[in-house]
């Protein structure tokens, strides 16, 4: 062998590669092989009672994007859920943990009842919620009734279901929200505040002025972490309306989901999938470098 000969890697390099050579071969398998495979499928007429599977071209991408109910209904829906939700749990999210911020007796039970969304399954949320809002067995219309108004089918209304599914999400996401502010909170320095304290500045304008600016960088990474989540949501969908009535709140997950495993289309579904995934990956980029632009500020 050539004395000029020298291996591609170092000793210290080998030993890196060999660490992440198990979490880079698992991604391999759980995540860009089943992305290939849809991939693939997107391009064929892929249906269980079709196993052929016939290289069709974009013919499935130009069918889910000219679908009225993908363009009028599903993507509206997402959309409006994904900057409801996300404004939504930031709001109250951010409310709490300012209150939370100050000491006061029993903060600590205050904080643990607080998490008790963060450790319910979305499942079992929505099926709760549910039956709260049952129009003939619901503790709401119960409530309602019994101080003399009409009880409301809450799930069949294109417009309080939509509703009953964002505030789920929101009171199961707050909690989430609520910590990361919190934590934000107690790591920003104390010298500005104690300055405006001596100068008698309002509340109003500490946290307009100081508070907020200061949180910034925070509240932007929640929201693009929480909008590119938001955008995939499926669970709470189908467990409370299934998308409907009709089709009214379905939103992106739905779309796919229904297409691939109730309509057995599994091209089309592929299809609507890879235009979900593209659709997110653009909304990931724009979110990013509003991120570093803000950061950089």
């Amino acid at each position: 062998m050539s004395a000029s000969r020298r291996p591609m890697f170092g000793e210290q390099q080998r030993f890196v590669l060999l660490l992440i050579a198990p979490a880079a071969l698992l991604l391999l398998l759980f995540q860009v092989v089943p992305i290939v495979i849809g991939a693939n499928a997107s391009f064929r007429d892929w249906a269980l009672y079709n196993p052929k599977k016939t290289w069709i071209g974009f013919d499935h991408y130009v069918a889910v994007i000219s679908d009225p109910a993908f363009l009028y209904v599903v993507l509206p829906n997402t959309f409006l859920f994904m900057v409801l939700s996300v404004a939504g749990a930031l709001v109250a999210g951010l409310a709490l943990a300012l209150l939370l911020n100050r000491p006061f007796r029993g903060q600590k039970l205050v904080q643990t009842i607080l998490l008790v969304p963060l450790m319910v399954a979305p499942v079992v949320a929505a099926i709760m919620i549910r039956w709260i809002f049952n129009d003939q067995f619901g503790i709401v219309n119960v409530v309602l009734e019994a101080i003399g108004l009409d009880g409301q089918p809450w799930l069949v209304q294109r417009w309080s279901a939509f509703g009953i599914i964002l505030l789920t999400d929101i009171w199961l996401w707050t909690p989430w929200f609520t910590l990361l502010l919190l934590a934000g909170l107690q790591s920003l320095p104390k010298e500005p505040f104690e300055a405006a304290a001596i100068d008698g500045t309002t509340t109003w304008r500490v946290f307009r002025f100081l508070t907020l600016p200061m949180l910034r960088p925070v509240i932007v990474v929640c929201v693009v972490i929480r909008a590119i989540d938001a955008f995939r949501t499926f669970d709470i969908v189908w467990t409370l309306t299934g998308g409907g009535p009709g089709r009214s709140t379905e939103l992106f997950s739905l779309y796919a989901y229904v297409h691939a495993f109730l309509n057995l289309d599994l091209g089309r579904g592929s299809a609507a999938a890879i235009i979900g995934g593209l659709i997110i990956l653009v909304i990931g980029v724009v979110l990013y470098r509003l991120v570093d632009r803000i950061a950089k500020a």
